[in-house]
């Protein structure tokens, strides 16, 4: 018996190590790649120059100029040795050496695509957190629905019917924002309240019913922005709030910028981060919420109202998605164009999987996505070597990636998307 045990433990060592030397080999690979594609593949004279101000700064910092060629060949050195050391001793922490090869990798790239041309490194921050804004509120909304046991598909549907509304009713009202947004939340939480009553009373598939909803949303706007915006062009005004700079800190350089110079929807997203992750883990709430998501038979038996439970926190999820939809409209375009959710709702549910069903790591998820929407538009307008149409994909291609990565990682909530059959 024991023989068969250390047999085990011996395999197990063995797999271990052997991912530990595959993990090694390919950041070493991955180093070589870069020395060779990104840095030997550009002439010697060749400069990447890096901005970090505008002219309307307060305070003026030095543009970076970095001959390409040394400083990508510096880069992949970097990832070589990351490699190395892994391959030698490991690291304990693998998620660190994973991080820091996946941003020098980046690095690697960016000042390859902008060889010969400037980028404005805060604008690029600034857009990173804007793109990112939709992607935390949806996987906000995914978070409070899954943490309670109900999968909610349904976040791009009430997303994009937040988007149809808030505008509408804004500009009824007389361009009153306040109205239009408090119209867009209620059509989130009228939505999920559908979703709700579907999966968790009706017991209908909960990935069903919330395809079912994303199909109704996109043929339901389709249509009123083509029967009706279209020829009331006056309800599609463009109405959005304005930036509220924080005394002294929007003076910052980068960071004052970045974070301190938003408009309200962007301050109450990262709020909202700060207050779900607070409420889902040190509160009573949040305790009988992932009590419900985990084990709801436990939870009844103790006296949690399972269905209240579920009902409230998929409600609170339609706010959430909505408030995101809200910001691509009252808090970024300003007027409702066709689909322009473009898949978010999708991606967030990416963003809420990666960052293992918790808030800040839904953020950091969605930074990364953010960062890969906001550079193809960054690497457009500098008119980057790179094909448009590659660089559409990235967003879409760094989601594939980032599930490809974690497939069997991530561990959902045990009762995520069972119905609950009271006994």
């Amino acid at each position: 018996m024991f023989a068969l045990v250390a047999q085990g433990i011996q395999r197990g060592t063995s797999a271990f190590l052997s991912r530990a030397r595959l993990v090694g080999i390919v950041y070493v690979v991955a180093g070589l790649v870069v020395i060779g594609m990104f840095a030997l593949s550009v002439p010697a004279t060749t400069v990447s120059t890096l901005r970090f101000t505008g002219g309307g700064d307060p305070v003026q910092l030095p543009v970076l100029p970095l001959p390409t060629l040394a400083a990508n060949v510096i880069v992949g050195l970097g990832i070589v040795a990351i490699g190395g050391w892994q391959l030698w001793r490991g690291f304990k922490q693998a998620n660190v050496a994973l991080g820091l090869s996946f941003a020098l990798l980046v690095m690697a790239f960016l000042l390859w695509s902008i060889r010969g041309a400037t980028l404005n490194v805060t604008g690029l921050l600034e857009a990173t957190l804007l793109s990112a804004i939709p992607f935390l509120l949806g996987a906000l909304s995914g978070i409070m629905c899954e943490r309670a046991g109900v999968i909610n598909i349904a976040i791009e549907g009430m997303m994009l019917i937040a988007c149809l509304v808030s505008v509408v009713v804004t500009n009824m009202a007389g361009g009153n924002l306040w109205i239009g947004l408090t119209a867009g939340l209620a059509s989130g939480a009228l939505v999920a309240a559908i979703h709700a009553v579907l999966s968790i009373h009706y017991k209908v598939d909960q990935i069903i019913s919330g395809t079912v909803i994303n199909i109704f949303a996109t043929g339901i706007t389709n249509y009123i922005n083509l029967r009706v915006l279209q020829v009331a062009q006056d309800l599609n005004n463009t109405h959005t709030f304005d930036a509220l700079p924080i005394p002294g800190l929007s003076q910052i350089p980068i960071l004052g910028r970045v974070l301190f110079n938003q408009n309200i929807l962007v301050y109450a997203a990262l709020i909202l981060m700060f207050v779900v992750h607070f409420v889902l883990f040190y509160t009573r709430w949040g305790l009988r919420t992932r009590a419900v998501g985990e084990h709801p038979r436990a939870a009844d038996t103790l006296g949690i109202n399972v269905y209240r439970t579920r009902y409230i926190n998929v409600i609170i999820g339609g706010v959430l998605a909505a408030l995101g939809g809200c910001f691509l409209t009252l808090g970024d375009v300003g007027r409702f164009d066709k689909l322009m959710t473009n898949g978010r709702g999708f991606i967030a549910l990416a963003a809420m999987i990666f960052g293992n069903w918790t808030p800040f790591g839904a953020f950091a998820s969605s930074l990364i996505f953010g960062f890969a929407d906001s550079l193809q538009l960054s690497l457009q307008i500098i008119s980057s070597v790179i094909p448009s149409d590659f660089l559409l994909m990235a967003p879409y291609l760094a989601t594939i990636i980032a599930l490809v990565g974690l497939v069997g990682r991530t561990v959902p909530p045990a009762a995520d998307g069972k119905p609950y059959e009271k006994s």
